[in-house]
């Protein structure tokens, strides 16, 4: 695999694609539609097991909530690649971020950038994104984050 493909730049992150992760109630983690793949929200797991629970601004921190973003993420690209493998991605169009919300915590931008980080060294340029980073009261399972995608794909 060559690191100029979206699996050769996860290699060279030390990053490798988890298994897809179960749905928790009736849904499937990826759908193509045409020349587009759309992911269900996704939650910061690894193993199966919500990695924190919380409010980003109380229980956690925006720097850790950050980081459950990004696992987030690399959950969602997991889904895409079940559905169409990743190398297939032309380009990242559009992540939606949610963030579970203490009262007056206002950092979601920041906290999404998680998720946008990791697709930019994932992707390039390819990984530029429009995006929404959204606040909310609460999660399923009460995870501090979760992250959906949007790609289009090469055929």
């Amino acid at each position: 695999m060559s690191a100029a493909t979206p699996t050769g730049r996860l290699a060279e992150l030390g990053l490798t694609l988890p298994p897809v992760a179960a749905p928790l109630a009736s849904y499937v983690p990826a759908v193509r539609s045409g020349q587009f793949v759309f992911t269900s929200g996704q939650l910061p797991t690894v193993g199966g097991e919500l990695l924190r629970t919380g409010k980003v601004g109380a229980d956690v921190t925006p720097e850790d909530a950050k980081d459950l973003a990004r696992v987030a993420a690399l959950n969602a690209l997991a889904a895409v690649d079940s559905v169409v493998g990743l190398d297939n991605v032309a380009r990242i169009v559009k992540v939606v971020g949610f963030v579970s919300s203490a009262p007056g915590f206002g950092g979601q931008p920041g906290v999404v950038n998680g998720a946008s980080e990791l697709l930019g060294e994932v992707f390039g340029e390819s990984g530029r994104h429009a995006r929404s980073a959204v606040g909310v009261s609460d999660l399923p399972i009460d995870s501090p984050v979760e992250v959906e995608l949007q790609v289009e794909v090469r055929s």
